[in-house]
């Protein structure tokens, strides 16, 4: 190049130039800006919800970490979805109970039954979850916010305290369960979703009280409260060998097997989420190769001309790289920022969807991993960019001068 085009301000001439024909083409130039936004909102947006999502399953089971939950064996989980088997209900039985207790020692074994029931106030109703404990059980589970607990002799239930705030129940309400008007006996405090019980939304009454209108049932599930979390496995242990000693009747998991499962389908999802993502940067890219490819077809004759003046290969292919930096870039912080708030408000909707309430603390925050999501998404669109600009910016530099002066 000319000696006062390589001096000092060689880069910022070059970068004038490639801003100055993106300006050219501002339709061209923000069609692929906002593929890269696009892009980018889909990465990093995608990966705070999955993060959050993460970070609340986390906070809602870890206040149970001394639960041991034992559950029916079912036919599914022996691989053959086409087992006729899969279609019969499975339940524990009174006997399964006695030898969990007897398996557990003095650890709180808590059987309940999980139904649902139409709850009406009104012209006002919807079927929700009951759960059906001993009436010995339910202050062991649950805090009462008003009222009382149910009794064995109470015609009463007692309902969650986000059910009771939908209906406006009060202790002493009447409320229609089942088709049957009952009162309101108390409110249960709020306590958010757990792998043992999650009452917010439910009717808890007592077993004496569920099986005077509709007879005697087997249990759902088996809750056991360990006292010393050191003797989980043993626990386990003993329940596995006591009930599964000749087949699989139950399965037994702990809370920390639970999260982990979560957290694995979580992490499953959040990958394929990101994959989702990265498909459409590249998409994005293709298009930058698009804009590029074109550009250089356009400005032939000017990149013949800047090569008869003296202008280097690593120049023109310079100035070709600084185009596609700068869509990369400006596509890039506008998603970065715009995901932030996409993923923030997306991870809030779906976390209260899901739970029912609004979600646990922090479950949503735009904590460190979710910044580095962010980061990421940024970092990984100006990458993307800068690649798509490769091979024109290269097609540029190696023209011929002389068949350039002459393209038409």
């Amino acid at each position: 190049m000319i000696d006062g085009y390589r001096g000092g301000g060689c880069g910022m001439i070059l970068f004038n130039l490639a801003v100055r024909n993106l300006k050219r083409h501002k339709v061209r130039s923000g069609l692929a800006t906002v593929g890269i936004i696009i892009g980018v909102i889909a990465v990093a947006s995608l990966g705070i919800m999955g993060n959050s999502l993460s970070a609340l399953v986390g906070g809602l089971v870890s206040d149970v970490s001394d639960t041991v939950l034992v559950t029916p064996h079912l036919a599914a989980s022996s691989g053959d979805p086409f087992d006729p088997r899969n279609k019969l209900a499975s339940q524990i039985s009174e006997r399964d109970v006695a030898l969990i207790e007897k398996a557990v020692g003095q650890n709180r074994v808590i059987p309940m039954i999980l139904t649902a029931e139409r709850v009406a106030v009104g012209d006002e109703g919807g079927y929700t979850q009951m759960y059906v404990l001993q009436a010995e059980d339910i202050p062991f589970l649950l805090e009462k916010e008003s009222g009382l607990y149910p009794q064995t002799t109470s015609s009463g239930v007692m309902v969650g305290s986000l059910l009771a705030d939908e209906f406006d129940l009060n202790a002493g309400s009447r409320v229609e369960v089942g088709g049957e008007s009952v009162r309101v006996v108390g409110i249960a405090a709020e306590r958010g979703m757990g792998i043992d019980i999650n009452p917010d939304y439910a009717v808890i009454v007592t077993e004496e009280w569920y099986a005077r209108r509709h007879g005697e049932q087997e249990y759902s599930q088996v809750v056991v409260k360990v006292r010393d979390l050191d003797e989980i496995e043993e626990v386990k242990a003993a329940i596995d060998q006591q009930i599964n000693r000749r087949k699989k009747n139950v399965d037994v998991l702990d809370s920390r097997e639970i999260l982990e499962i979560y957290y694995d389908t979580w992490d499953a999802i959040n990958v394929f989420l990101l994959g989702i993502g990265t498909v459409s940067l590249f998409v994005a890219s293709v298009s930058i190769l698009n804009v590029m490819i074109i550009s250089v077809t356009e400005r032939t004759r000017e990149i013949g001309l800047m090569r008869s003046i003296g202008a280097e290969k690593r120049e023109v292919m310079t100035m070709f790289l600084y185009e596609s930096l700068v869509l990369g870039l400006a596509g890039s912080i506008v998603g970065g920022i715009a995901s932030a708030v996409v993923g923030f408000y997306v991870s809030a909707s779906v976390a209260e969807f899901l739970t029912g309430f609004v979600a646990v603390e922090g479950a949503v925050a735009l904590s460190p991993v979710a910044i580095g999501y962010i980061v990421f998404g940024v970092t990984f669109g100006i990458a993307a960019s800068v690649i798509a600009g490769l091979y024109p910016a290269w097609k540029a530099a190696q023209l011929n001068p002389i068949e350039a002066l002459r393209y038409e």
